[in-house]
């Protein structure tokens, strides 16, 4: 199954002129969300699943939700370096952001989780993070009239059970899509959309930076993981691979959308612009072994790496607005 949304749009057959044509085919957007091999989507499931993720109610003390560390107004992440988790003290690392998760094959920085209807017991149980219980949240949710009203007539054979909880909360995550930007624009064939900077910038990130070889796609990721000479005692990946030597310290491509909201960078927080980024990646970071052998020091002007910004500026929609729920009592 899968969903056609606005939000997607279509794609025009405009043939694009000049240097960037052939990557700009390379980007375009898809036309539905996947909904295959995985539970199916209906609007009154993904409706339940969006109180849910919005419901302090799933946490421990009833006073965190999912948006406490995935903010809508910040790209479905926290403006701090790590949030701050139940026992009120700093997480080790940055929350990935939700959006476009449909199509992320792993999930967390480290992948170890194949999919959002596990992902999402993780942080919901962590004493760390939300702290809860999920067979005391499904009893208090069964005890709230509306909910285990709806729970019912979706799940007439099962209600509300830890197994269709995730389930909703997953099917909700799954509809949560970057608006369209100026850069999507750009690739349906508005040659206007973006600035002569921004598409210099976007030559510099699939050519002489060589940004796109991880960032691909899109959704400006290849969905594995990679060391990317960041600073870091965070072994990463390889808790998950401890045989892989490349999997030491390496953590999953982000996706660049919306990354205008969504600084700090980087698994743990520590760039806090996309100038730190950037020079970052100028630099080639921390030299080892298990630093990907896509990494390797470059040199750019000061004009180039202001055209770089430029482009990443493009894949931010001007507006991106969603309207919180009212949960029942």
């Amino acid at each position: 199954m899968r969903l056609s949304v606005l939000c997607l749009a279509l794609f025009s057959t405009a043939s694009f002129q000049g240097a960037t044509a052939g990557n700009l085919a390379d980007f375009k957007r898809p036309l539905a969300i996947p909904f295959d091999k995985v539970t199916p989507y209906s609007l009154q499931l993904a409706t339940l699943g969006k109180m849910l993720f919005f419901d302090p109610r799933l946490s421990g003390a009833k006073n965190m939700n999912c948006a406490s560390c995935h903010n809508p107004s910040f790209g479905f992440e926290v403006p701090v370096k790590t949030p701050v988790g139940a026992a009120n003290t700093h997480l080790s690392r940055q929350a990935p952001t939700i959006l476009n998760v449909a199509w992320t094959t792993s999930l967390f920085w480290d992948g170890r989780s194949p999919t959002l209807e596990a992902q999402a017991a993780g942080p919901i149980t962590a004493p760390a993070e939300m702290n809860g219980k999920l067979d005391q949240i499904v009893a208090d949710l069964r005890a709230i009239s509306d909910y285990d009203s709806w729970f019912k007539q979706i799940f007439p054979d099962k209600g509300a059970t830890q197994e269709t909880l995730l389930a909703a909360i997953a099917t909700y995550e799954r509809t949560v899509v970057s608006a369209w930007s100026p850069f999507d624009r750009w690739v349906d064939g508005d040659q206007a959309a973006v600035s002569d900077s921004a598409k210099r910038g976007f030559d510099l990130f699939t050519g002489k930076a060589n940004c796109s070889v991880c960032h691909t796609g899109w959704n400006f990721t290849d969905h594995k993981f990679h060391n990317t000479g960041l600073p870091t005692g965070d072994i990463g990946r390889a808790k998950v691979e401890p045989n892989n030597p490349k999997a030491l310290y390496a953590f999953k491509t982000p996706s660049l959308r919306n990354t205008l909201y969504r600084g700090p960078y980087m698994h743990n927080g520590s760039l806090a612009t996309m100038e730190d980024v950037i020079a970052h990646y100028e630099s080639g970071g921390v030299e080892s072994p298990s630093r990907s052998d896509h990494i390797s020091p470059f040199f750019v002007t000061d004009r180039e790496r202001e055209d770089l910004i430029a482009f990443l500026k493009t894949l931010t929609p001007e507006q991106q607005d969603l309207l919180l729920p009212t949960l029942p009592n």
